[in-house]
C-alpha cells in the first residue's frame, strides 16, 4: 500500500512541477498554499537486487491577514514516514505571526530546537538529515540515531515560540498531554552571516523530556522508559563561493533507562558543489549507542554516501547515491518532483 501511494504522490508531484502557480490561492487577505516533494527510484543494498524507494512529503498552510505585518494561519502536513507508521498527521498547528517579533506555533509539530537545527550537505534523496531511507532498506546489525539533529517527536500537544528570522533567531517550546513522557521543554539558538564571501550559520539546541514511557525516540532503535532524557545539539555550515562544508553533532542521555538502550551519540561532516546544474555531496554519519551505561552493550555505525544530483528544471531533478554502512554497501537513484 505505501509504494502505492508514494507513487502517487510522485505523479501529483510532476504535475505541480509543471504548474507551480497552481498550487497558490490568493484572495483579499487569505491566501492557501501547497508545497512539497516527490521521491520515486531504487536502491540496491550489496549491489544485488533492486528495491523501490519512495518518500514524499505533502505541506498546507492557510493563512490570514491580521493587520499590518501580522498574520495567522493553520498549517497541515503529511509524509512518508507517517504513513509507515500508520498515522495521517505529522504536523497540524496553528500559526500567529508578527514579522517585528517572530512567530507563535500551537499543536502537533516538533521542537523549535529541530527547527532551527542545521543538517549535512545532502543533493541525493535519501533524507539523510531526517531518518535517512538507507536504513529503512539495510536494517542495521543494532540500534542506530540515525539523526544529528535534536527531536522530541511531533506527537504531543506544544507550544513553539520563535524569533523573527535575522542574525540571531531563537526559541523556546514546551510539549505535554501524552502517554509518552510527562513534558518536554526544548531550547533552540541559531547564528547567520549571510554576508561576505565566506557565508556561515551556528545552530545549538537542547531538551529536557521528564518521564519518558515506552516512547518511540527513533525508528531505528528500541523504544525508551527512563526517569528522564536530556538531549543537546550543535551544529555549523560554511559556504564559500559554490562549496559548502557541514558537521553537525547530537549527544542523548537518559537516566536511570529500562530495557536496551537507545541513548548515545550521533555526528556527522559532509561537504557540496555546486556547477550550473550539477551537484556532488559526500557525507559521513556516525552512531555510538549505549556508551553511557555499562549493564548494555554498545553498537557503532559507520555510515558515508556519496551523492550526484542532474537539475532538469526548477522543480525536476535526477539523483544517484552510492554509499557504505557499516555492515553493507549500496546505489541508489531517481527522480525528485518539488513544487
Amino acid at each position: 500500500m505505501n509504494k502505492k501511494i508514494s507513487a502517487l504522490i510522485c505523479l501529483i508531484a510532476a504535475g505541480a512541477a509543471t504548474n507551480v502557480d497552481a498550487w497558490q490561492f490568493t484572495r483579499g487577505p487569505a491566501t492557501f498554499r501547497i508545497t512539497g516533494y516527490g521521491t520515486a527510484g531504487i536502491i540496491e543494498p550489496d549491489f544485488d537486487k533492486p528495491d523501490f524507494l519512495g518518500d514524499w512529503r505533502v505541506r498546507t498552510q492557510a493563512a490570514h491577514s491580521a493587520g499590518r505585518d501580522k498574520s495567522v494561519g493553520l498549517v497541515y502536513a503529511l509524509d512518508a514516514q507517517t504513513v509507515d507508521d500508520d498515522d495521517y498527521i505529522d504536523d497540524l498547528f496553528m500559526i500567529y505571526e508578527d514579522k517585528r517579533y517572530g512567530r507563535m506555533e500551537a499543536g502537533l509539530t516538533e521542537s523549535i530546537a529541530g527547527k532551527l537545527g542545521l543538517g549535512l550537505p545532502d543533493v541525493g534523496g535519501l533524507r539523510m538529515n531526517d531518518n535517512p531511507l538507507f536504513y529503512k532498506k539495510i536494517s542495521p546489525h543494532g540500534p542506530v540515531i540515525a539523526d544529528t539533529t535534536l527531536d522530541t517527536g511531533d506527537k504531543a500537544l506544544r507550544v513553539n515560540l520563535v524569533s523573527g528570522p535575522g542574525t540571531v533567531q531563537y526559541g523556546l517550546s514546551a510539549a505535554g498531554i501524552t502517554d509518552d513522557y510527562k513534558f518536554a521543554l526544548d531550547a533552540g539558538l541559531k547564528m547567520r552571516r549571510a554576508s561576505g564571501k565566506l557565508k556561515a550559520a551556528m545552530s545549538l539546541g537542547a531538551s529536557l523530556m521528564d518521564a519518558p514511557d515506552n516512547y518511540n525516540a527513533d525508528p531505528y532503535a528500541p523504544n525508551v522508559s527512563a526517569d528522564w532524557r536530556a538531549q543537546a545539539t550543535a551544529g555549523v555550515n560554511l559556504q564559500y563561493n559554490s562549496w559548502v562544508w557541514g558537521a553537525t553533532a547530537r549527544l542523548i542521555y537518559d537516566r536511570n533507562p529500562s530495557g536496551p538502550s537507545s541513548d548515545g551519540i550521533a555526528a556527522g561532516t559532509g561537504v557540496s558543489y555546486d556547477l550550473l546544474k550539477y551537484s556532488v555531496s559526500v557525507s559521513y554519519v556516525f552512531s555510538d549507542t549505549g556508551v553511557w551505561h555499562d549493564d548494555n552493550d554498545n553498537y557503532a555505525d559507520h555510515t558515508v554516501v556519496a551523492s550526484f544530483r542532474y537539475k532538469y528544471s526548477e522543480n525536476i531533478s535526477g539523483w544517484m547515491s552510492a554509499g557504505m554502512t557499516t555492515e553493507t554497501p549500496f546505489f541508489a537513484a531517481g527522480m525528485r518532483l518539488n513544487f
